[in-house]
């Protein structure tokens, strides 16, 4: 019988070990989710201007608390698909069957890909000119922006953020007083090209901090230093903080005479390269040459010449711009260089 009973044990304990861990993990609660993720969000705010409530409301929303197939299955707690996505992928039924989602390494990864994506597409530029306490603002501005395709979006953005207090994050992120700095490493990219992030408390990770000056992240893509723009930066401004030249930044992100930057955009410290870290782009409503020469790090020349494209010419929207290789032959493009 003994044998037996432990016969029986042994069947049960492996059926549930091979179920899906979302269906036997204990469900998180709301505020246990917002502990585990309010500082790594109050630091995305310091650096990039997202407000922490909004970050705090959309992933509790998208990821059901972290509880969702997508967050348990793929750690995306943002609901961002691949839109050229080079890393893990997973097929998921949501507005049309079996659409394309990112899959992160860890949690912390959607956090920062969820900021990387707002703050590289030019549909949200207009986002970082809005104050980042108007939560309000910024709900209906990413419902606007069509985030998402529920007519409710915003209104359950806001209620979320009443409803679980998160404004008082806002509030702290941007009180210099609020030590958040030191809770939270973020390295510039992985082998995949995925942002990558840990807490400081981990003394056995493989992550190095990111280099940073004062409390401006010096971030990387497609081996390029940049930074993130904030409200009232100049190339002069920048310069002086970064201790570059004000002719390096207005020439390395090609911003002509007027030299303006704008709030979220990427600004480059260093030469941008011949070619992209992905082989295209499909242009988006609304994109320019300069929106993907600095989306992807490409200098813009080689971008029309490997389009063969005229130097003013723009995309349609669908119209697929090649980041590496060459549209006709390598010929052409050799003849094309000045």
């Amino acid at each position: 019988m003994h044998q037996f009973l432990q016969g029986i044990f042994k069947k049960l304990l492996i059926c549930a070990l091979a179920l899906p861990s979302g269906l036997y993990a204990q469900q998180q609660s709301v505020s246990g989710y917002v502990e585990q993720y309010k500082y790594i969000a109050m630091a995305e705010m310091r650096q990039a201007g997202i407000p922490a409530s909004i970050k705090l409301a959309q992933a509790i929303l998208e990821s059901g608390f972290g509880n969702s197939e997508l967050a348990v299955e793929a750690n995306n707690h943002f609901g961002i698909k691949c839109h050229g996505w080079t890393g893990e992928t997973y097929y998921y039924d949501d507005d049309e069957p079996d659409e394309c989602f990112r899959v992160y390494h860890n949690p912390l990864h959607s956090f920062l890909d969820h900021t990387e994506f707002l703050t590289t597409r030019p549909r949200y530029a207009f986002l970082f000119e809005l104050n980042p306490t108007d939560y309000e603002a910024w709900a209906h501005g990413l419902s606007e922006a069509g985030y998402a395709t529920n007519p409710r979006y915003a209104a359950n953005l806001i209620r979320l953020i009443r409803e679980h207090e998160l404004a008082q994050y806002d509030q702290k992120a941007l009180d210099p007083s609020y030590h958040i700095a030191d809770r939270w490493f973020v390295d510039d990219r992985d082998r995949t090209g995925r942002r990558t992030a840990i807490s400081a408390t981990a003394p056995d990770s493989d992550f190095a901090p990111v280099t940073a000056t004062g409390r401006r992240q010096i971030r990387k893509y497609n081996r390029i230093d940049y930074v993130v723009a904030r409200e009232g930066d100049t190339p002069q401004s920048l310069a002086g903080e970064m201790d570059v030249r004000p002719w390096q930044i207005i020439r390395y992100n090609d911003l002509g005479d007027n030299g303006q930057l704008t709030p979220g955009q990427k600004v480059f410290l260093q030469p941008k390269r011949r070619r992209g870290g992905e082989d295209h782009h499909i242009a988006r409503a609304g994109d320019t040459m300069h929106d993907i020469s600095q989306e992807y790090g490409i200098r813009i020349e080689n971008l029309y010449r490997r389009n063969d494209m005229t130097y003013g010419m723009e995309p349609e929207p669908g119209q697929k711009i090649l980041l590496r290789g060459y549209k006709g032959s390598f010929i052409d493009y050799l003849m094309r260089r000045p």
